[in-house]
């Protein structure tokens, strides 16, 4: 089911975790602070759940930090429901995603085709941000954040690389897609084939062949997968498709189609199956309709920091 709220002990707890983490506390708000904690013993148990929800918000705390040298936080400021943290923090989080002065880029929900200078395409998925190095004597991308399909033009004088998360993708072909999650990175053959190389030279290239797949990240290559190629372009007809995902990849994957962040609060819940289709355009509803088939609770699923906990 879904909540527009949280209870009201958690968003003390989360004013006051927003009021203790500014270095301008004075001796009178910890000592109310300690006051408030041993006015419950739900007071103790939801300052520890606001603490949690810090400690997974990693993306703003550099930034946070460096707004609280500049300003007081107020507990007004807190945006409740949500995370403890000033109302600029859809503007820190903008800013500290990667690729912020790419050559090019998509917005939320937003897909776009590139024609790049020899001629090859790249269709955009939401929330991509992607440079461009061509030189004489190669053809090179890094693609920092978000997802691409390319569609090569042949130079067999020129190699097409695509550089994504500490890997080369090099294109034996015409067809493939890439698609960035946290450190790691999905690969998608749909013509022809290419070749896979990860910065870590530990790990030997790989060949991924057309119709397959190959996902890599810190921990080296993992075994191909046969894909259905409908599935690997449902994103290119706005559609998203899964098919016995476990939730956490779901909610991971919902999040680039929106604005904000969500955050899985009870990691039991995190692996529970999900088969669906959802509109790409409309990620909001999805939350809604996953909170309504399955046992968890969606706290602010409409709002820039959605929880999600089991129920």
């Amino acid at each position: 089911m879904t909540d527009q709220g949280t209870d009201t002990s958690f968003k003390e707890a989360l004013e006051w975790f927003v009021l203790l983490k500014d270095e301008k506390a004075t001796a009178v708000d910890r000592h109310a602070f300690d006051r408030w904690l041993a006015e419950s013993e739900s007071h103790a148990a939801a300052f520890q759940r606001a603490e949690n929800l810090w400690g997974r918000f990693d993306a703003v705390k550099p930034s946070y930090n460096q707004f609280q040298k500049t300003r007081r936080i107020s507990r007004r400021n807190v945006v409740l429901g949500g995370l403890a943290m000033t109302i600029a923090a859809p503007s820190i989080y903008m800013l500290t995603r990667p690729g912020l002065f790419a050559d090019y880029k998509t917005d939320i929900a937003e897909r776009r085709e590139f024609i790049l200078p020899d001629g090859s395409t790249a269709e955009l998925g939401s929330q991509t941000a992607m440079s461009l190095d061509f030189r004489a004597e190669t053809r090179r991308l890094r693609l920092h954040r978000g997802q691409a399909f390319f569609t090569v033009t042949r130079d067999v004088d020129r190699p097409f690389i695509v550089e994504a998360a500490d890997g080369d993708i090099r294109a034996l072909g015409t067809k493939f897609d890439v698609k960035i999650a946290s450190e790691s990175a999905l690969v998608s053959v749909l013509e022809h084939a290419v070749e896979l190389r990860l910065d870590d030279t530990r790990f030997k290239p790989v060949i991924i062949e057309q119709d397959w797949q190959v996902s890599y990240g810190p921990d080296g290559v993992q075994p191909p997968k046969q894909v259905d190629t409908g599935t690997i372009e449902a994103w290119r007809q706005d559609r998203i498709v899964f098919k016995d995902a476990p939730l956490h990849q779901v909610l991971t994957e919902l999040e680039r189609y929106r604005r904000g962040r969500i955050l899985l609060m009870d990691d039991t819940a995190g692996n529970t199956p999900v088969t669906a289709v959802f509109d790409s355009k409309r990620a909001n509803d999805a939350l809604h309709i996953i909170a309504d088939i399955l046992p968890i609770r969606v706290v602010n699923p409409d709002g820039y920091i959605t929880m999600v906990y089991a129920r």
